[in-house]
């Protein structure tokens, strides 16, 4: 008899059976979580050095567009009724696009991600649309394809539509305060995510789900290390703060499915083929598209999303329509992307590209700072 065995009796439930109002309260608090990692993924991509205030000012204009005008869509226009439900679903459109304009911060001017927020709402809805509605028995409780598919591609389909090559042009240097803000994050989004992929699950699917989240995670971390490790001999510290929540990306479609060594191995191959992606994928399609994913978001959200979205199938529960999701979803994200980015190409370009003075009084601020 092990120690927890032992206080076993003591925390038997009195009640066996959650009542709607405690289920309620409960999944408020998991949503509460997902607002907070909305915020957190601003902190995720303030690893340029001059570029932080503008990557938290786009992150809340695009927040302040988007969540609302999903909620007023669905109620005013589409006759839902307002719920915890719904609100979790307007966080998850909100951090949708926080995600996807990790792929062109710095590329348009800040007043523009007003409009961006606008846009993608529609965007969203149609995606939601087609795997919820249109396709039968898509498994995605957790997000992989919804949020991290189309947040990937949506917003790779602004940059191939944009085109704002000069960017290219532009420093992105670091420093050891700016990637603390990524290290930050991302060990806070790592303990957070599972409110993320249960957000929507029935109670009973709460605690497996939790396990299988934070396994999948740990294993992320093991593979991203030793991939590193053995490949270049140093840990590379934004690679590593990043590919280590490819296992969150993955799991999120199977979170209820999946057993224990599943999401462990789910998580192990996710870091995996993040690393790699980051190492070798990211530089390639830079230099065969000519455009520049700002965040790596396709890295960390695109291809470990594939990779989520397609678990289903492998692990027997889902068949041809879960690969129409996938592939349907890159097609529709792209294509809505695209629209998006020529409409953004009409609009004038930034003054300053990947520096908060694009939009502050920064270099008033940095020549008066002692420091």
């Amino acid at each position: 008899m092990n120690l927890l065995s032992s206080f076993m009796p003591a925390l038997q439930p009195v009640a066996t059976a959650v009542n709607d109002q405690t289920a309620e309260l409960f999944q408020f608090h998991r949503g509460q979580d997902v607002f907070f990692m909305l915020m957190l993924v601003a902190f995720l991509m303030m690893f340029i050095r001059r570029y932080e205030w503008g990557v938290a000012l786009a992150t809340l204009l695009v927040f302040a567009t988007s969540f609302p005008l999903y909620l007023l869509a669905q109620t005013g226009i589409l006759g839902a009724d307002l719920s915890i439900e719904l609100i979790i679903g307007g966080a998850f459109a909100a951090i949708t696009l926080v995600i996807a304009i990790g792929v062109f911060l710095g590329h348009i001017s800040t007043i523009s991600y007003i409009l961006v927020g606008v846009l993608f709402v529609p965007c969203y809805m149609v995606a939601e649309w087609f795997l919820f509605q249109f396709l039968d028995g898509v498994l995605d409780a957790g997000g992989s394809i919804l949020v991290h598919m189309v947040a990937a591609y949506w917003g790779w389909g602004v940059i191939l539509g944009l085109r704002n090559k000069a960017v290219l042009e532009e420093p992105a240097d670091t420093s050891v305060h700016s990637v603390s803000f990524v290290w930050l994050a991302s060990m806070l989004l790592m303990v957070l995510w599972p409110s993320f992929v249960t957000a929507l699950l029935p109670t009973e699917d709460i605690i497996p789900g939790m396990a299988n989240t934070y396994l999948a995670m740990v294993g992320s971390i093991l593979t991203t290390y030793l991939i590193l490790w053995v490949l270049k001999r140093t840990i590379d510290p934004l690679v590593f703060t990043y590919a280590i929540l490819a296992g969150g990306v993955a799991i999120g479609a199977s979170v209820d499915l999946a057993t224990p060594l599943q999401s462990w191995i789910i998580g192990l191959v996710a870091g995996a083929i993040s690393t790699l992606s980051f190492l070798f994928l990211d530089g390639w399609l830079r230099d065969k598209t000519g455009v520049w994913d700002t965040m790596g978001v396709h890295n960390l959200h695109g291809v470990p999303g594939i990779l989520g979205g397609l678990v289903p199938i492998v692990l027997g529960f889902a068949g041809g329509s879960q690969a129409i999701a996938v592939v349907g979803t890159i097609v529709i994200s792209l294509v809505l992307g695209f629209i998006v980015g020529l409409i953004l190409r009409l609009l004038p370009k930034p003054t300053k590209m990947l520096d908060d003075a694009e939009a502050f009084p920064a270099e008033e601020m940095r020549a008066t700072d002692p420091a």
